[in-house]
């Protein structure tokens, strides 16, 4: 083991990390600079990124949409967390823990705030009676594997995530812990898989949009640049659940708002009418 012995001190004191996301990291909460959120026309405004968690949001939005709900129009607005927006007071007091996606719901007097991701989607899916099952036991289910991924993403993303791809430095110890953690959950969800259409069994629901955005990306190539070292192609059953879902115009469309990555035709900043599926917008699915 090459990593370098650290003894921790009696009392933590925080100290430059270096890494991506070290201009943006801090021990303490609260808002570091006033910036008042912008507010749209629509019934929904969303403040987000198209991170993994940002993408479940605003691919649940799109599949209401495309499901003829025309309640879940939507502003979308950027939260580049990069530069520190989610600090900026406006998005503080919408979400307390300077997380994305948070979600204002206008249809509401005063507005109702929805923050973290699993909450989002549980809020829209009952609120519009779409994506999450009525009987017991598939309800269940759905909610059983929806916080399945609540619980399990950190050790993907903050865990071999960072270590892999955004840490200051390649550090073996922490690497194969979480490549180890995280090859477990893929294969968690392959035999699940093997036997299930869909999370929650034949039936697409808020749990495939949850897993798909964070697991689904990661078999499909797209977080970390990791898919050769995790060998992600021997997950067979997942990557057919991650190509069905991919394929869906809703999700391709939910990929591309507060996209800031990629081909400028992969990105959407700009949404969202019920009418709003024109020409434009058409063109680009498939090109993300």
């Amino acid at each position: 083991m090459s990593d370098q012995q650290y003894t921790p001190p009696a009392v933590w004191e925080p100290k430059e990390s270096g890494g991506k996301f070290a201009s943006i990291n801090r021990p303490v909460a609260g808002p570091t600079h006033d910036k008042t959120l912008s507010v749209g026309k629509h019934p929904f405004q969303l403040y987000s990124l198209a991170t993994p968690n940002g993408v479940k949001a605003s691919v649940m939005l799109e599949e209401l949409l495309a499901l003829g709900h025309e309640g879940a129009e939507y502003d979308a607005w950027l939260i580049n967390i990069g530069e520190g927006d989610q600090f900026g007071s406006g998005f503080v007091e919408l979400n307390p823990n300077s997380k994305i996606p948070a979600l204002a719901d206008h249809t509401t007097e005063p507005p109702t705030r929805v923050f973290e991701s699993g909450s989002i989607l549980l809020y829209l899916a009952e609120k519009f009676g779409e994506l999450l099952p009525k009987e017991h036991v598939a309800r269940t289910e759905t909610m059983n594997w929806l916080f399945w991924q609540m619980g399990s993403a950190p050790f993907l993303g903050g865990g071999f995530g960072h270590f892999y791809a955004y840490a200051p430095v390649k550090l073996e110890y922490p690497i194969d812990r979480y490549a180890m953690e995280t090859k477990r959950q893929l294969d968690v969800l392959d035999r699940h898989l093997a036997e299930n259409t869909y999370m929650a069994g034949s039936e697409y629901t808020i749990a495939d949009i949850a897993i798909w955005s964070w697991y689904g990306q990661l078999v499909l190539g797209r977080l970390y640049d990791a898919a050769e070292f995790l060998q992600v192609e021997s997950y067979e059953h997942v990557m057919r659940w991650a190509k069905e879902i991919d394929a869906r115009p809703a999700v391709q469309r939910g990929r591309m708002v507060n996209r800031t990555f990629g081909e400028p035709e992969t990105q959407l900043h700009e949404r969202h009418d019920a009418s709003d599926f024109d020409t434009k917008t058409q063109d680009k699915i498939g090109q993300s």
